[in-house]
């Protein structure tokens, strides 16, 4: 898989607990990929692409490195990304 929709991408890689609740993230304005904010949760996303997510209370900073075809637990969630941002406190 070289392609992923934004929305089942934020919700296999456990950024959000529900896939409706990815697609209201990216539709109220909230994620941006590569600097450019995407109202479409149906956007394609690729290995590479840095994603910057305003979530309540902070602001996540992700690159993509792969693709799931179901949601896993956490361990599994976490190859999908480098976090840019290093360890939160």
């Amino acid at each position: 898989m070289e392609r992923q929709r934004l929305d089942k991408w934020l919700w296999h890689a456990r950024v959000v607990k529900a896939r409706t609740s990815a697609a209201a993230l990216v539709e109220a304005g909230h994620v941006r990929i590569n600097g450019v904010r995407e109202t479409a949760p149906g956007h394609s996303v690729k290995a590479g692409d840095v994603l910057t997510i305003g979530l309540d209370r902070s602001v996540r900073v992700l690159r993509i490195k792969g693709f799931s075809e179901r949601r896993g637990d956490a361990p599994a969630a976490r190859v999908l990304y480098d976090d840019l941002q290093g360890p939160r406190e």
